[in-house]
Protein backbone atom coordinates (compact mmCIF):
# COMPACT_ATOMS: atom_id res chain seq x y z
CA UNK A 1 0.00 0.00 0.00
CA UNK A 2 1.39 3.39 -1.01
CA UNK A 3 2.26 5.94 1.67
CA UNK A 4 2.20 9.70 1.86
CA UNK A 5 5.99 9.64 1.79
CA UNK A 6 5.96 7.93 -1.62
CA UNK A 7 3.46 10.48 -2.92
CA UNK A 8 5.71 13.29 -1.69
CA UNK A 9 8.77 11.79 -3.39
CA UNK A 10 7.04 11.09 -6.72
CA UNK A 11 5.44 14.56 -6.86
CA UNK A 12 8.67 16.26 -5.77
CA UNK A 13 7.02 18.23 -2.99
CA UNK A 14 7.13 18.27 0.79
CA UNK A 15 4.95 16.21 3.10
CA UNK A 16 3.28 19.42 4.24
CA UNK A 17 2.29 20.25 0.67
CA UNK A 18 0.77 16.80 0.15
CA UNK A 19 -1.18 17.29 3.39
CA UNK A 20 -2.45 20.70 2.22
CA UNK A 21 -3.67 19.17 -1.04
CA UNK A 22 -5.49 16.36 0.78
CA UNK A 23 -7.19 18.88 3.06
CA UNK A 24 -8.20 21.16 0.16
CA UNK A 25 -6.09 24.01 1.50
CA UNK A 26 -6.35 27.06 -0.74
CA UNK A 27 -2.66 27.90 -0.31
CA UNK A 28 -1.58 25.48 -3.04
CA UNK A 29 -1.08 26.40 -6.70
CA UNK A 30 -3.09 24.57 -9.35
CA UNK A 31 0.08 23.20 -10.90
CA UNK A 32 1.30 21.75 -7.58
CA UNK A 33 -2.15 20.36 -6.80
CA UNK A 34 -2.21 18.56 -10.17
CA UNK A 35 1.25 17.07 -9.56
CA UNK A 36 0.21 15.73 -6.18
CA UNK A 37 -3.11 14.30 -7.34
CA UNK A 38 -1.39 12.70 -10.36
CA UNK A 39 1.13 11.05 -8.03
CA UNK A 40 -1.69 9.81 -5.79
CA UNK A 41 -3.50 8.34 -8.80
CA UNK A 42 -0.36 6.68 -10.15
CA UNK A 43 0.45 5.09 -6.80
CA UNK A 44 -3.18 4.23 -6.01
CA UNK A 45 -2.86 6.19 -2.77
CA UNK A 46 -6.01 6.66 -0.68
CA UNK A 47 -5.81 9.14 2.20
CA UNK A 48 -6.62 7.81 5.66
CA UNK A 49 -9.75 9.80 6.57
CA UNK A 50 -9.30 9.23 10.31
CA UNK A 51 -5.73 10.47 10.20
CA UNK A 52 -6.83 13.43 8.09
CA UNK A 53 -9.52 14.39 10.59
CA UNK A 54 -7.07 14.19 13.49
CA UNK A 55 -4.56 16.35 11.64
CA UNK A 56 -7.05 18.94 10.41
CA UNK A 57 -9.53 18.76 13.34
CA UNK A 58 -12.22 18.35 10.67
CA UNK A 59 -13.71 15.05 9.53
CA UNK A 60 -16.05 16.51 6.87
CA UNK A 61 -18.73 14.21 8.25
CA UNK A 62 -21.99 15.07 10.02
CA UNK A 63 -23.97 12.75 12.29
CA UNK A 64 -27.73 12.38 11.85
CA UNK A 65 -29.92 10.72 14.47
CA UNK A 66 -33.51 9.92 13.46
CA UNK A 67 -36.27 8.03 15.24
CA UNK A 68 -36.64 5.33 12.58
CA UNK A 69 -34.91 4.30 9.36
CA UNK A 70 -38.12 2.87 7.88
CA UNK A 71 -41.36 4.44 6.77
CA UNK A 72 -42.28 7.21 4.31
CA UNK A 73 -41.56 10.18 6.59
CA UNK A 74 -37.84 10.00 7.33
CA UNK A 75 -36.65 9.14 3.81
CA UNK A 76 -37.34 12.63 2.36
CA UNK A 77 -35.70 14.26 5.38
CA UNK A 78 -32.55 12.13 5.10
CA UNK A 79 -32.45 12.66 1.34
CA UNK A 80 -32.67 16.44 1.69
CA UNK A 81 -29.87 16.46 4.25
CA UNK A 82 -27.60 14.07 2.35
CA UNK A 83 -27.98 15.89 -0.98
CA UNK A 84 -27.17 19.24 0.60
CA UNK A 85 -24.02 17.91 2.26
CA UNK A 86 -22.88 15.87 -0.75
CA UNK A 87 -22.93 19.03 -2.88
CA UNK A 88 -20.53 20.57 -0.36
CA UNK A 89 -18.17 17.59 -0.11
CA UNK A 90 -19.48 16.48 3.28
CA UNK A 91 -20.71 13.02 4.26
CA UNK A 92 -23.48 11.76 6.52
CA UNK A 93 -23.32 9.12 9.26
CA UNK A 94 -26.80 7.94 10.31
CA UNK A 95 -28.05 6.30 13.51
CA UNK A 96 -31.55 5.55 14.82
CA UNK A 97 -32.91 6.28 18.31
CA UNK A 98 -36.29 4.47 18.06
CA UNK A 99 -37.96 7.07 20.32
CA UNK A 100 -36.24 5.49 23.32
CA UNK A 101 -34.23 7.62 25.75
CA UNK A 102 -31.35 5.19 26.23
CA UNK A 103 -31.10 4.37 22.52
CA UNK A 104 -31.12 8.05 21.62
CA UNK A 105 -28.29 8.71 24.06
CA UNK A 106 -26.33 5.76 22.71
CA UNK A 107 -26.82 7.02 19.17
CA UNK A 108 -25.63 10.51 20.07
CA UNK A 109 -22.55 9.15 21.86
CA UNK A 110 -21.77 6.90 18.89
CA UNK A 111 -21.91 9.80 16.45
CA UNK A 112 -19.72 11.96 18.67
CA UNK A 113 -17.22 9.07 18.95
CA UNK A 114 -17.01 9.01 15.13
CA UNK A 115 -15.52 12.50 15.29
CA UNK A 116 -18.47 14.10 13.50
CA UNK A 117 -18.05 17.83 12.99
CA UNK A 118 -21.71 18.42 13.95
CA UNK A 119 -24.94 16.56 14.66
CA UNK A 120 -28.49 16.85 13.32
CA UNK A 121 -30.88 15.38 15.89
CA UNK A 122 -34.47 14.27 15.45
CA UNK A 123 -34.92 13.10 19.04
CA UNK A 124 -38.08 12.68 21.10
CA UNK A 125 -37.23 10.81 24.30
CA UNK A 126 -34.13 12.52 25.73
CA UNK A 127 -34.87 15.36 28.12
CA UNK A 128 -34.46 19.07 27.53
CA UNK A 129 -31.88 19.13 30.32
CA UNK A 130 -29.82 16.46 28.56
CA UNK A 131 -29.80 18.47 25.32
CA UNK A 132 -28.99 21.73 27.11
CA UNK A 133 -26.03 20.02 28.77
CA UNK A 134 -25.00 18.52 25.42
CA UNK A 135 -25.00 22.00 23.88
CA UNK A 136 -22.14 22.98 26.20
CA UNK A 137 -19.93 20.23 24.76
CA UNK A 138 -17.53 20.38 21.83
CA UNK A 139 -19.85 19.01 19.13
CA UNK A 140 -22.42 21.53 17.82
CA UNK A 141 -25.88 20.27 16.89
CA UNK A 142 -29.20 21.40 15.45
CA UNK A 143 -32.61 19.96 16.38
CA UNK A 144 -35.46 19.02 14.01
CA UNK A 145 -39.04 18.82 15.28
CA UNK A 146 -38.06 19.85 18.80
CA UNK A 147 -38.25 23.23 20.58
CA UNK A 148 -36.27 24.17 23.67
CA UNK A 149 -36.36 27.86 24.55
CA UNK A 150 -32.74 27.87 25.76
CA UNK A 151 -31.68 26.45 22.36
CA UNK A 152 -34.18 28.31 20.19
CA UNK A 153 -31.57 29.41 17.65
CA UNK A 154 -30.86 25.77 16.74
CA UNK A 155 -34.43 24.39 16.68
CA UNK A 156 -36.06 23.76 13.30
CA UNK A 157 -39.71 22.86 13.68
CA UNK A 158 -43.19 22.91 12.19
CA UNK A 159 -46.09 24.88 13.65
CA UNK A 160 -48.02 21.73 14.59
CA UNK A 161 -50.75 23.55 16.51
CA UNK A 162 -51.60 25.44 13.34
CA UNK A 163 -51.46 22.19 11.35
CA UNK A 164 -53.93 20.50 13.67
CA UNK A 165 -56.15 23.57 13.50
CA UNK A 166 -56.11 23.70 9.69
CA UNK A 167 -57.00 20.01 9.42
CA UNK A 168 -60.05 20.25 11.68
CA UNK A 169 -61.16 23.63 10.36
CA UNK A 170 -61.34 22.23 6.82
CA UNK A 171 -63.44 19.27 7.98
CA UNK A 172 -65.76 21.59 9.92
CA UNK A 173 -66.13 23.87 6.90
CA UNK A 174 -67.47 20.90 4.94
CA UNK A 175 -70.34 20.69 7.44
CA UNK A 176 -69.10 17.90 9.71
CA UNK A 177 -69.87 18.32 13.40
CA UNK A 178 -69.33 14.84 14.81
CA UNK A 179 -65.61 14.29 14.35
CA UNK A 180 -63.47 11.47 15.74
CA UNK A 181 -59.73 11.82 16.24
CA UNK A 182 -56.83 9.35 16.28
CA UNK A 183 -53.86 11.00 17.96
CA UNK A 184 -50.21 10.13 18.20
CA UNK A 185 -48.66 9.06 21.54
CA UNK A 186 -49.70 11.49 24.27
CA UNK A 187 -46.11 11.98 25.46
CA UNK A 188 -44.89 13.28 22.09
CA UNK A 189 -44.97 17.04 21.70
CA UNK A 190 -45.99 17.04 18.04
CA UNK A 191 -48.94 14.76 18.87
CA UNK A 192 -49.98 17.06 21.73
CA UNK A 193 -49.70 20.16 19.53
CA UNK A 194 -51.79 18.66 16.71
CA UNK A 195 -54.49 17.67 19.17
CA UNK A 196 -54.42 21.16 20.68
CA UNK A 197 -54.96 22.64 17.21
CA UNK A 198 -57.88 20.25 16.71
CA UNK A 199 -59.48 21.46 19.94
CA UNK A 200 -58.94 25.11 18.98
CA UNK A 201 -60.81 24.64 15.71
CA UNK A 202 -63.70 22.89 17.47
CA UNK A 203 -63.95 25.76 19.95
CA UNK A 204 -63.98 28.28 17.10
CA UNK A 205 -67.07 26.51 15.72
CA UNK A 206 -68.66 26.37 19.21
CA UNK A 207 -68.27 22.60 19.47
CA UNK A 208 -67.08 20.72 22.53
CA UNK A 209 -64.28 18.18 22.34
CA UNK A 210 -65.67 14.71 23.02
CA UNK A 211 -63.24 12.36 24.79
CA UNK A 212 -65.36 9.43 23.59
CA UNK A 213 -64.29 10.22 20.04
CA UNK A 214 -60.56 10.15 20.82
CA UNK A 215 -58.30 7.14 20.27
CA UNK A 216 -54.60 7.31 21.10
CA UNK A 217 -52.49 5.73 18.36
CA UNK A 218 -48.73 5.42 17.91
CA UNK A 219 -48.26 7.03 14.45
CA UNK A 220 -48.10 3.53 12.87
CA UNK A 221 -50.55 2.20 10.28
CA UNK A 222 -51.82 -0.62 12.50
CA UNK A 223 -52.97 1.81 15.19
CA UNK A 224 -55.04 3.67 12.61
CA UNK A 225 -56.71 0.41 11.67
CA UNK A 226 -57.40 -0.58 15.27
CA UNK A 227 -58.34 2.97 16.21
CA UNK A 228 -61.18 3.25 13.73
CA UNK A 229 -62.42 -0.23 14.66
CA UNK A 230 -62.54 0.78 18.35
CA UNK A 231 -64.22 4.12 17.63
CA UNK A 232 -66.79 2.43 15.39
CA UNK A 233 -67.78 0.06 18.21
CA UNK A 234 -68.63 2.80 20.70
CA UNK A 235 -72.05 4.45 20.78
CA UNK A 236 -71.11 7.98 19.72
CA UNK A 237 -71.67 8.45 15.97
CA UNK A 238 -69.27 10.43 13.76
CA UNK A 239 -69.14 11.36 10.09
CA UNK A 240 -65.45 12.31 9.88
CA UNK A 241 -62.17 11.05 11.26
CA UNK A 242 -59.00 13.11 11.64
CA UNK A 243 -55.73 11.21 12.01
CA UNK A 244 -52.55 12.78 13.39
CA UNK A 245 -50.48 11.35 10.53
CA UNK A 246 -50.96 9.78 7.11
CA UNK A 247 -49.85 6.29 8.09
CA UNK A 248 -52.65 6.04 10.66
CA UNK A 249 -55.06 7.57 8.14
CA UNK A 250 -54.27 4.84 5.59
CA UNK A 251 -54.74 2.21 8.30
CA UNK A 252 -58.10 3.76 9.12
CA UNK A 253 -59.09 3.70 5.44
CA UNK A 254 -58.39 -0.04 5.28
CA UNK A 255 -60.36 -0.55 8.50
CA UNK A 256 -63.30 1.44 7.13
CA UNK A 257 -63.50 -0.77 4.06
CA UNK A 258 -63.40 -3.91 6.21
CA UNK A 259 -66.31 -2.43 8.18
CA UNK A 260 -68.24 -1.97 4.95
CA UNK A 261 -68.08 1.83 4.93
CA UNK A 262 -67.98 3.76 1.65
CA UNK A 263 -65.32 6.50 1.55
CA UNK A 264 -65.87 9.40 1.72
CA UNK A 265 -69.68 9.18 1.46
CA UNK A 266 -70.14 7.42 4.79
CA UNK A 267 -66.88 8.47 6.43
CA UNK A 268 -64.50 11.31 5.62
CA UNK A 269 -60.86 10.87 6.62
CA UNK A 270 -58.15 13.51 7.06
CA UNK A 271 -54.41 12.83 7.33
CA UNK A 272 -51.30 14.78 8.28
CA UNK A 273 -47.76 14.89 6.74
CA UNK A 274 -48.49 14.65 2.98
CA UNK A 275 -46.20 11.66 2.44
CA UNK A 276 -45.88 10.30 -1.10
CA UNK A 277 -48.58 7.62 -0.96
CA UNK A 278 -51.38 10.06 -0.08
CA UNK A 279 -51.72 10.84 -3.80
CA UNK A 280 -52.09 7.17 -4.71
CA UNK A 281 -54.66 5.82 -2.22
CA UNK A 282 -58.37 5.88 -3.06
CA UNK A 283 -59.85 8.29 -2.41
CA UNK A 284 -56.79 10.50 -2.56
CA UNK A 285 -56.12 11.68 0.98
CA UNK A 286 -56.72 15.25 2.07
CA UNK A 287 -53.89 16.07 4.45
CA UNK A 288 -51.56 18.68 5.94
CA UNK A 289 -48.23 19.23 4.22
CA UNK A 290 -45.23 18.77 6.49
CA UNK A 291 -42.24 20.14 4.53
CA UNK A 292 -39.78 17.71 6.11
CA UNK A 293 -37.47 17.64 3.07
CA UNK A 294 -37.09 21.43 3.21
CA UNK A 295 -36.61 21.29 6.98
CA UNK A 296 -33.87 18.70 6.53
CA UNK A 297 -32.15 20.93 4.01
CA UNK A 298 -32.43 23.85 6.41
CA UNK A 299 -30.80 21.80 9.17
CA UNK A 300 -27.97 20.97 6.77
CA UNK A 301 -27.65 24.66 5.86
CA UNK A 302 -27.45 25.49 9.57
CA UNK A 303 -24.47 23.15 9.92
CA UNK A 304 -22.81 24.48 6.76
CA UNK A 305 -23.24 28.05 7.96
CA UNK A 306 -22.48 27.68 11.66
CA UNK A 307 -19.83 24.94 11.57
CA UNK A 308 -18.18 25.13 8.14
CA UNK A 309 -18.65 28.91 7.66
CA UNK A 310 -20.30 28.45 4.26
CA UNK A 311 -22.55 31.04 2.68
CA UNK A 312 -26.13 29.73 2.74
CA UNK A 313 -29.62 31.16 2.14
CA UNK A 314 -31.15 32.89 5.18
CA UNK A 315 -31.76 30.36 7.93
CA UNK A 316 -35.39 29.62 8.85
CA UNK A 317 -36.34 27.92 12.11
CA UNK A 318 -40.17 27.86 12.02
CA UNK A 319 -42.02 26.28 9.10
CA UNK A 320 -45.72 26.65 8.42
CA UNK A 321 -48.05 23.76 7.50
CA UNK A 322 -50.30 23.84 4.44
CA UNK A 323 -53.68 22.25 3.78
CA UNK A 324 -53.64 19.87 0.79
CA UNK A 325 -57.19 19.33 -0.42
CA UNK A 326 -57.89 16.09 -2.30
CA UNK A 327 -60.92 13.79 -2.29
CA UNK A 328 -61.27 12.07 1.09
CA UNK A 329 -63.52 14.69 2.72
CA UNK A 330 -67.16 14.86 1.64
CA UNK A 331 -69.58 17.70 2.19
CA UNK A 332 -72.39 17.19 4.68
Amino acid sequence: MATIYEVSKLAGVSLATVSRVMNNNANVSDATRKKVTAAMDELGYRPNSIAQSLASNCSNSVGLLVSELQGPFYGPMMSGIENTFRNQGKHLIIAAGHSDEEREKQGIEFLISRNCDALILHVEAVSDDYLIKLSKGRTPFVLINRYISELSDRCILLNNIKGGYLATKHVLEQGHKDIAYISGPAWKQDAKDRLEGHKQALAEFNLEFDENLLFQGDFMEASGYEGLKALHQQTHPFTALICANDEMAVGAMASARDLGLTLPKQLSIMGYDNVFFTRHVYPQLTTINYPINEMGRMAADWVLNQVYQKQTPPLQTLFEPELIVRHSISQQ
